[in-house]
């Protein structure tokens, strides 16, 4: 067997057999055997020594474990080497005198070897220092108990005769998967059915003037939600985010199934929102959100965990569902905020006119307890253009459907005048209200079609589980900007809630509709009533990380 003499004497660089350095630490301890002194190397301290020495390559042929091999036995060696101040220095024959090695040359040998050690300590610290420093690393650092395997840079075959620092290149370790671009994002369902029945039996189990409970005596899924948001957080230097609200059922159908305002609803039926978002670093931080987003004209929203009531209210249905375009939120101090959009029209993606509408916002909080929002909206509802899908082959296309020009189109303007306003009076008790004034026209010399009334809601909450709402409301139409005829309609719903734990939800609720005139269907074509009663069952899961309000 040979081992290369540069890695024990780096200055001589030609093979040696082992042999010669056995004899080379062994020259002492010859006739040390008949002494039995507590000091002697008996054959099993040389057979360790030599067994040492000898492991070839290590585990994968390691310069780095040939160092340690070596550097472990010159130790041994040392070790043992006081106790060898009375042996001989002979290669064969009988023992000689224990005084035939003098104390200078003992010393001499001492030294050889103390040099030859630190040698051996320079060149592994030398090697340490050109390891990669994934290496070094994992020396030193323990892993994570879990980390994704398919993040490791490398991996290590043990039967690789190579040596290991060259099996593994240096490499920056993979990120952990909180530094990633998703790190802050939640994934939320939403799951809303009923059961409603309406006692005028009406033909089709159509319940007029609902936005959502739309079918009487039936089991219904009112909407399935999936909610992706990654919200900004400039507080930790994240200015941008993202949300997007997929939704699916007979919700879909209120909110993006309307022609009149739509060109296309078909293209966009499931996206209830999408947006994106981004904080500009002006002040207290002045926020930007572009797409399509739930409208916050009026006090009621989409989601009905987060309302008093299961059914929506008259304006709910009225005022716009959703816009696409921008809108920004300034706050300027904790009392006071301001917003401003501008966007493609009420409920419209796509626009059929020119015309940009805009809204003036503003919020109002002059108690931890209270809150009031103000907001105006101009629009121009008219369109300028009409599909024409059976039409001539002269005409010009949007994606392969064709379209015409409307001659001389509508440009009459619409107003919106908003305001609602939410107390908490108690933390079991709260109180909220809501007023709205609509004016239209056809032309900007027409005369206004106007629709006008408000709302008042209560809340008490009797156990963190069981609460009482109620709702009460007004709304004149005339000119049936709502609901196409002249008339004044009223309502009044009462709603029991119970939450059990984990987000679900039971709603119970009585509700009564009324007109000034004849409106709501009954089981015969034709006969209309002036009033409906409905007694609803609405159950609710939702789940997700978002927190808060949807």
């Amino acid at each position: 067997m040979f081992l290369w003499k540069s890695t024990f004497f780096p200055n001589d660089n030609e093979l040696f057999p082992i042999h010669t350095f056995r004899r080379k630490i062994t020259v002492a301890t010859s006739g040390l055997h008949e002494r039995r002194s507590p000091m002697t190397m008996n054959v099993r301290s040389q057979n360790l020594l030599f067994a040492i020495v000898r492991a070839r390559d290590g585990v994968a042929g390691s310069p780095l474990w040939r160092i340690a091999a070596g550097l472990l036995a010159l130790c041994f060696a040392v070790a043992l080497f006081p106790g060898f101040s009375s042996a001989q220095r002979t290669d064969s024959g009988p023992a000689p005198s224990p005084t035939a090695v003098s104390p200078v040359e003992l010393a001499k040998q001492v030294a050889e070897l103390r040099a030859m050690v630190l040698q051996l300590q320079a060149q592994m610290k030398e090697l340490q220092a050109a390891q990669p420093p994934i290496l070094q690393a994992s020396a030193a650092v323990p892993r994570p108990a879990v980390y994704p395997s398919s993040s490791l840079p490398v991996t290590v075959s043990s039967t690789n005769s190579q040596p290991l620092e060259t099996q593994i290149p240096a490499a920056t370790p993979a990120p952990w998967p909180e530094q990633t671009l998703l790190q802050g994002t939640t994934v939320n369902f939403l799951v809303d059915t009923y059961y409603a029945y309406n006692f005028n039996d009406p033909i089709g189990r159509a319940n007029y003037l609902r936005a959502y409970d739309v079918l009487s005596n039936a089991f219904s899924l009112n909407q399935a939600d999936i909610v992706l948001e990654n919200a900004a957080d400039p507080a930790n230097g994240k200015r941008f985010g993202a949300r997007l609200d997929l939704q699916f059922g007979q919700a879909t159908q209120t909110l993006q199934g309307n022609t009149v305002n739509e060109p296309r609803p078909e293209i966009y039926r499931n996206i209830f929102q999408a947006y994106g978002t981004y904080v500009a670093a002006l002040g207290s931080g002045l926020v930007i959100d572009f797409g399509k987003w739930s409208s916050s004209l009026g006090i009621e929203g989409n989601y009905t965990q987060d309302q008093m009531n299961y059914s929506r209210s008259y304006w709910f249905d009225f005022l716009p569902f959703y816009h696409m375009g921008a809108r920004v939120h300034y706050q300027f101090n904790d009392q006071f905020g301001a917003n401003y959009w501008i966007t493609n029209g009420t409920n419209q993606i796509e626009p059929f006119n020119g015309y940009k509408d805009e809204l003036f916002g503003l919020v109002i909080t002059p108690a931890k307890t209270l809150n009031w929002t103000v907001n105006y909206y101009l629009g121009q509802e008219h369109p300028d253009f009409q599909f024409v899908p059976n039409g001539s082959s002269n005409l010009p296309t949007l994606q392969g459907t064709p379209f015409a020009p409307i001659v001389n189109p509508l440009n009459g303007k619409t107003h919106i005048l908003d305001t609602y306003a939410t107390w908490k009076v108690t933390p079991k008790l709260t109180l909220a209200g809501e007023a709205d004034y609509v004016i239209e026209r056809l032309r900007t010399s027409s005369a206004p079609s106007e629709t006008r009334g408000g709302a008042a809601y209560i809340r008490y909450q009797f156990t963190p589980k069981i609460a009482l709402a109620s709702r009460g409301e007004w709304l004149f139409d005339h000119g049936g900007l709502y609901s196409g005829k002249t008339q004044t309609l009223n309502e009044t719903t009462i709603t029991f809630e119970y939450r059990f734990p984990n987000g679900f939800l039971m709603r119970e609720e009585w509700r009564r509709d009324w007109s000034s005139q004849p409106f709501f269907l009954t089981s015969t074509l034709g006969n209309l009533k002036t009033y409906q009663n409905t007694a609803t069952l609405g159950l609710v899961w939702w789940f997700g990380g978002k927190q808060g309000p949807w």
